[in-house]
């Protein structure tokens, strides 16, 4: 037997996008981080990439379960000694609510530089409305 390994022209990517709104945020970005990987496809191969291009929509209108709203903290470093600044998820999804599910999913990806590659096909949107229609995204029920 012989492994399948995916090549360039073989690869077909869609453009799908998902309406966040009342989606709990874990659980969605588990689907998108599939989805971006390219593991629901047939051809998927763990060094290439496989996957779609994924539009979120309704950012704001993520869910959290529990108390993560106030005891959840996210942490940004400076660089400079004492440069750190922490988050939590409430003031978070005030100031910048794509970040909220982009850090989700890019947790969720590998740590090198195929997933660096990999996040650039995330697109999220704190609003309703987004850019790409151009491209024709199909509507993705998660």
């Amino acid at each position: 037997m012989k492994t399948y390994v995916a090549k360039p022209e073989d690869i077909s990517r869609d453009w799908f996008v998902v309406d966040a709104t009342d989606l709990v945020l874990g659980r969605l970005a588990t689907q998108l981080a599939m989805r971006l990987r390219g593991k629901h496809k047939a051809i998927f191969t763990p060094h290439l990439d496989t996957g779609d291009f994924i539009v979120v929509v309704n950012a704001e209108k993520v869910k959290l379960t529990g108390r993560k709203w106030e005891q959840k903290t996210y942490y940004r470093h400076s660089g400079y000694p004492g440069g750190i600044t922490a988050t939590a998820a409430k003031r978070l999804v005030q100031l910048k609510p794509e970040d909220l599910v982009r850090t989700a999913v890019r947790g969720m990806l590998p740590k090198n530089r195929l997933g660096r590659q990999l996040i650039k096909k995330l697109k999220v949107y704190a609003g309703p409305t987004h850019p790409h229609q151009a491209q024709q995204p199909k509507a993705l029920a998660l």
